[in-house]
């Protein structure tokens, strides 16, 4: 089989380019139930609508927390020419069981390779070690019935197996991709560096490419995860991607071609939008607080719907807080965002003020607000708080000291909208596993949007989702910044903080389902417990929710 080819950017960081020549399912159809049946502590199948779990925190979480099963029937593997991916039985065997209530998606719809038999694949290794060693026994079964049967992640560092990496490049074609990637994760895990090494150079480096199926561009970032972490060089990477390159005209482009192909941002402001909108219907003067400005067009929405309010437009003021991304991307600072969105209100005839706070969210204290007497609050929080550092990495506890700050603003409405994904204070295995999990749904409704070999969205991947990536596999600590919750935590923070939930209203949904016509059929929306959940087929990816 033909080599990769790495093509190393100006950031450091290499992808890969050569198609997958061949995949082929090798697990068939037991596994998960195997899984199931030898260990109480693993979870099965979730429903979409039906299934639901009691929620434990971070902390208490005993270890036998998980899904409650489900029936759902197990389809064929996807081929690379399809759209929508035909579904998978889902798989929840690899995931962190520090799992929510609000979860109740559960894996993607394409799964994970374990959910088939594995005897195949164990098999090609006894076959292997046979031919290599002369033997019956069979040290490479042992280490898979370990890892895989075991949920992998109770694999002992001590059993190390013995692998011929050139016999095992040429099965490659018979080879799971994600099968592979989780073998390889916990390689790393168990600080096996000869083993992660071995399938990272002779296999995943020929499996995965940047212009493949969803699960081989995942891949390719999962891999150079991966390789990061082994040499300390995430951090750098994704400082790299994230403040150094691509200029800011690029990366401006990068951003609008996800906006316009996911409506995962759009989802944010609309909701916003709506919650802000009812909240302040009777407000002659409005404040709002964003924590995330932006180019700031997702209030131009709200400020059209008040200029034709009867009685006349409110006054309205914007705060925006800004971070060196969002100026790069701008090409300047706030005073940007604060001239449009001037001009924007004059001919709107609404009477408008801007302020800007330019710094990040963790260093924002009440005097950079400028709170004034006689102002209707309402605060934004939108994809933020998860950059925030939490009590598990800070004394200083920003993600908390934040919403302790706000709520002591007193504001009529705050708005949330996150990801609905846990790798806040996984362990490493855990957290690659839901981050393996979380982006095949996140792919796969990229997939749909693009050819292929659309150069904008593999620059769009590569600029705007890879550097997330790379952060979470290969960083620890306070050079972790994507550590996102699920809404079941955020709900305990918000409450600690003493807040209480203010639950959607039906013009919210309304709103969300409008947006949702122009995009693929296979993205989900529900509305439960007074929030909102967009998914992707079976998967919850976001969640929007309010609160005062």
């Amino acid at each position: 089989m033909q080599m990769s080819q790495k093509h190393p950017s100006s950031a450091g960081i290499h992808f890969y380019h050569q198609p997958m020549q061949g995949v082929y399912q090798i697990l068939q159809n037991n596994l998960c139930r195997d899984i199931h049946d030898s260990s109480s502590s693993q979870g099965t199948t979730v429903s979409f609508e039906t299934c639901k779990e009691q929620y434990f925190t971070l902390e208490s979480s005993p270890v036998t927390a998980g899904f409650m099963a489900c029936d759902s029937p197990s389809y064929a593997s996807t081929s690379s020419n399809r759209s929508p991916f035909s579904p998978q039985v889902s798989q929840s065997c690899y995931s962190d069981h520090h799992q929510s209530s609000d979860n109740t998606y559960g894996s993607p719809v394409s799964g994970l390779s374990s959910v088939d038999d594995g005897d195949e694949l164990k098999n090609i290794f006894r076959e292997l070690e046979i031919s290599l060693l002369g033997s019956e026994e069979s040290d490479i079964v042992d280490s898979y019935d370990c890892c895989v049967k075991g949920g992998l992640h109770r694999a002992s560092p001590l059993a190390k197996p013995k692998y011929n990496w050139d016999q095992i490049a040429e099965m490659i074609p018979k080879f799971d991709l994600k099968e592979v990637l989780m073998l390889c994760a916990q390689a790393v895990s168990d600080e096996d560096i000869t083993t992660a090494r071995g399938w990272m150079d002779n296999v995943l480096g020929k499996m995965v490419s940047v212009a493949g199926d969803p699960y081989q561009r995942l891949g390719a970032y999962l891999l150079e995860g991966l390789r990061a972490r082994l040499e300390s060089s995430g951090s750098l990477i994704y400082k790299t991607l994230k403040c150094e390159q691509p200029t800011s005209k690029e990366l401006m482009t990068y951003m609008h071609v996800l906006y316009q192909i996911c409506p995962y941002w759009q989802f944010a402001y609309v909701t916003a939008n709506v919650v802000i909108g009812e909240a302040m219907a009777n407000e002659s003067r409005i404040h709002i607080i964003d924590f995330q400005i932006a180019q700031g067009t997702q209030w131009h929405l709200l400020i059209q719907a008040l200029a034709h309010r009867p009685g006349g437009p409110p006054f309205i003021r914007i705060t925006g807080v800004d971070d060196s991304q969002s100026s790069h991307a701008r090409g300047g600072g706030l005073q940007i965002v604060g001239d449009r969105l001037s001009d924007f209100a004059r001919s709107c005839g609404v009477p408008f003020e801007f302020h800007s706070a330019a710094m990040s969210s963790c260093e924002v204290e009440r005097e950079n607000l400028v709170i004034r007497p006689g102002e209707a609050l309402a605060v934004n929080f939108p994809y933020v708080l998860h950059h925030m550092p939490d009590e598990s990495v800070s004394t200083g506890n920003h993600r908390d000291r934040l919403l302790r700050l706000v709520k002591s603003l007193s504001p009529k409405v705050v708005t949330l909208v996150e990801q609905e994904s846990n790798t806040n204070t996984s362990s490493f295995f855990h957290r690659f596993a839901e981050t393996l999990d979380y982006y095949t749904a996140m792919f796969e409704s990229i997939d749909v949007a693009r050819p292929r070999d659309d150069k904008k969205r593999i620059s769009a991947e590569q600029h705007c989702v890879a550097r997330d990536i790379v952060n979470m596999i290969a960083c620890e600590g306070v050079e972790r910044v994507e550590r996102h919750e699920l809404l079941g935590k955020w709900r305990l923070r918000f409450s600690m903080a003493g807040f209480q939930q203010c639950p959607l209203s039906s013009s919210a949904m309304d709103a969300a389902r409008n947006l949702l016509i122009e995009f693929d059929e296979n993205y989900r929306l529900e509305q439960r417990d007074g929030a909102l959940y967009l998914g992707w087929m079976k998967r919850a990816l976001v969640t929007s929710s309010a609160w005062r």
